[in-house]
């Protein structure tokens, strides 16, 4: 019978071994890799999960045969240890060539055959000479754990002296792997090093001890279990850092980060329930009361910090600081990242989304978006959690200039701190107001900057090193595609729209011809039955008929013929005074404002039906109480004729994104082509329009034109633009 009667700590112990020695090994059996070094750690692993069961059961049991099973198994998976340490040394890629100086240099050559560490010999032998570890300890096992320290029972102290040489063969193997390690691999192979190191060094402390006093101590054999599960991170750490020596082996971040977030959030409640209870039993008759209270307290700030995104950003870099080679799990980024910019989110449109999909790589709260018009003037095009930005860049200005000849990322940070590493570089005035600003990313498509992005400081301290920015650099490659792609599609689809529009006119120019058909035919019957009572009331009737549904057509077509005849001067004041007579029977208060004589090129007939229709969508959108007014003057060498109302007004989003696109309109019976075909004319004429609007504040619409001068030079030059 046992002479150690277990108590919880060892089960525990060992139970907590065994489930990692299983977790890691079910990994590593499903690896592709082959191979002695593959193969050898497969089994060293599978053998220590053997032996934390064993230990486990006769914790459970108190059985002999227990006992000398994982004597056993535990001779046999350090000899596995030993051999895995062993055919690294002998790798001569993996070590460099043994210093004078160095522990090795003082040992005999047989030891360092047979430690790998000179000419490595045969594996086979290698392998055989381990062997006969486990039947030496088959033969002198080493006796049960004895829970009595001042116990006097004589145990044969054999195996105790050959377990602690083995831990001490241990310890010169691993600083010996380490130590030869090229520098370049001394990183990747330090977690494997200090995880088999620990273990040797908690055997020698052990098997010393028992030595020393004869017996083996059951407390600190019931904490071996522990100390080995401790280890396996770090050898499972360094599996996944050397693919080239181990297992082809690909650890998820997302179980890492929700294994370490439950595991702190294991250890909080542990600490929680104690420091509760120890409140309950120093607290006398209110203990209760602040246990409860305590209880209650902690789980709610438990819930806090895991609902903070500024925690889970911290534990995110601190996991893929220290547990990967790569910050980024590439595949799980970039399936986040085109699933954000496919979603079909209805509060945000797609270049909100953009923004949010790059500045989610870097732990961004807000960033803003700038993107290039016809004009080659960069606008804001979107922005998220950011307030907004109403400024624009010129191509030629400075911040342009240098992301399109560069295509660098601008972190703003080291930009304050060393301007030199960004030559020919000048920020901006506006990027200073914005204080949280850290990063200017170019949105680059064919080599030609289409944009650029501005996000502001991560929730937590994030350094931008080269594999950053190269994600940061291609992301916004594919945010660029993606926001041409979307252009390209809505051309199509208004092209489609057009096409539409087209094959309706060509149904409304059918049935013109019948309606002049009929008018015709009346028109000739006419002659002969003038004077019959009903023919005329059929005529009337038909008149009335064609007069109805050519109303009803009208309503459904707007065209416009474009003059034949070049463009002549003309007055903007008279033409203001004669669109507001025409209106008169709408509104007769239209105000009228000329600052003398401006005149432009244009076509007149064609310019008045355009400015008309911004006038009657003035006098549309304006009650009968408000204003509706007309000013012309001269700004800048250049003439301007301004349409103001104070009527219902228009979002800040309508007039950037939909006011001067085709078949976008705010009317109940509207087309949304006036406005379009406006703003065409005018663009053809040289000039632009400038709205702006606020929804209950009114419309400003500025038409800016070539100023006509008057001389024939300029007018023949004016003639060759238009």
């Amino acid at each position: 019978m046992s002479e150690f009667s277990f108590e919880g700590p060892a089960a525990a112990s060992y139970a907590l071994s065994a489930l990692a020695y299983l977790a890691f090994s079910a990994q590593l059996w499903f690896g592709k890799s082959h191979g002695a070094r593959a193969s050898t750690l497969r089994s060293t692993v599978a053998l220590s999960a053997l032996w934390a069961g064993l230990n486990l059961g006769y914790a459970l049991d108190g059985r002999s045969e227990l006992w000398i099973g994982q004597s056993v198994f535990d001779a046999l998976r350090i000899a596995g240890w030993l051999l895995f340490v062993g055919i690294l040394l002998g790798t001569k890629s993996a070590v460099e060539p043994r210093p004078s100086g160095s522990v090795a240099a003082t040992m005999p050559a047989s030891t360092l055959t047979s430690a790998g560490l000179g000419h490595p010999p045969s594996r086979r032998w290698w392998a055989i000479a381990l062997l006969i570890l486990p039947v030496a300890v088959w033969l002198f096992p080493p006796g049960e754990p004895v829970r009595d320290a001042t116990s006097t029972v004589s145990r044969a102290q054999l195996p105790y002296g050959l377990l602690l040489g083995i831990s001490i063969l241990g310890l010169v193997l691993t600083e010996q792997l380490y130590r030869r390690a090229r520098e370049a691999s001394r990183w990747s192979i330090k977690p494997l090093c200090l995880g088999l190191g620990a273990n040797f060094v908690f055997d020698l402390y052990m098997y010393a001890d028992a030595l020393l006093f004869g017996r083996l101590d059951a407390n600190i054999w019931a904490a071996r279990g522990f100390a080995q599960a401790v280890a396996v991170p770090f050898v499972v750490l360094s599996t996944v850092r050397n693919k080239d020596w181990t297992i082809d082996l690909a650890l998820s971040r997302g179980v890492v980060y929700h294994s370490t977030a439950f595991l702190a959030s294991g250890i909080y409640l542990l600490a929680v329930a104690a420091a509760g209870y120890y409140v309950r039993y120093f607290g006398g008759s209110w203990g209760k009361t602040f246990q409860v209270g305590f209880i209650f307290a902690a789980l709610l700030l438990l819930g806090w910090l895991f609902s903070s995104g500024t925690l889970r950003a911290k534990l995110k870099v601190f996991i893929n600081k220290n547990f990967f080679s790569y910050r980024y799990d590439y595949r799980e980024e970039w399936l986040r990242f085109t699933r954000l910019l496919a979603s079909r989110d209805p509060d945000s449109n797609a270049a909100q989304r953009c923004i949010q999909a790059l500045a989610n790589l870097v732990e961004s709260p807000s960033g803003a978006l700038w993107l290039r018009g016809d004009d080659d003037i960069f606008r804001p095009a979107a922005r998220w959690n950011l307030p907004a930005v109403q400024t624009e860049e010129r191509v030629d200005q400075s911040l342009p200039r240098f992301l399109q000849s560069t295509g660098w990322v601008v972190n703003l940070d080291e930009y304050r701190n060393s301007p030199a590493h960004y030559p020919g570089l000048e920020l901006p005035q506006w990027i200073g107001t914005i204080g949280s600003a850290w990063l200017v990313v170019p949105v680059i498509v064919q080599d030609e900057l289409v944009g650029f992005m501005l996000l502001t400081t991560p929730r937590a301290v994030l350094e931008v090193n080269w594999e950053v920015l190269d994600l940061l650099k291609t992301a916004a490659r594919h945010i660029g595609s993606f926001l041409g792609q979307l252009q390209a599609s809505e051309a199509l689809l208004e092209a489609k729209k057009f096409d539409a529009f087209n094959k309706m006119s060509a149904f409304v120019v059918h049935d013109l011809k019948n309606l002049a058909a009929q008018l015709s035919l009346l028109l000739k019957n006419s002659q002969r039955h003038r004077q019959d009572p009903r023919f005329q009331d059929d005529m009337l009737s038909t008149v009335e008929h064609v007069t109805e549904r050519m109303n009803k057509l009208l309503l459904q077509l707007s065209t416009g013929s474009r003059a034949a005849e070049t463009p002549r001067p003309i007055s903007l004041a008279r033409l203001a005074q004669r669109i507001a007579e025409s209106k008169a029977v709408q509104r007769g208060d239209i105000g009228i404002e000329a600052s003398g004589d401006v005149v432009t090129l244009g076509h007149e007939q064609r310019f008045e039906r355009a400015v008309g229709h911004l006038v009657q969508n003035a006098i549309d959108a304006t009650p009968a109480d408000g204003t509706v007014c007309m000013r012309v003057f001269e700004e800048q060498g250049s003439a301007v004729l301004e349409i103001a109302d104070s009527g219902c007004g228009m979002s800040e989003e309508f007039v950037r994104d939909r006011l001067f696109r085709p078949f976008q309109t705010t009317k109940q019976s509207g087309m949304g082509i006036g406005t379009y075909e406006t703003a065409q004319y005018v663009k053809e004429l040289g000039g632009r329009i400038e709205a702006q609007s606020r929804p209950g504040a009114g419309t400003r619409m500025k038409i800016i034109l070539p100023l006509y001068v008057g001389n024939p030079a300029h007018e023949q030059r004016n003639r060759e633009v238009a």
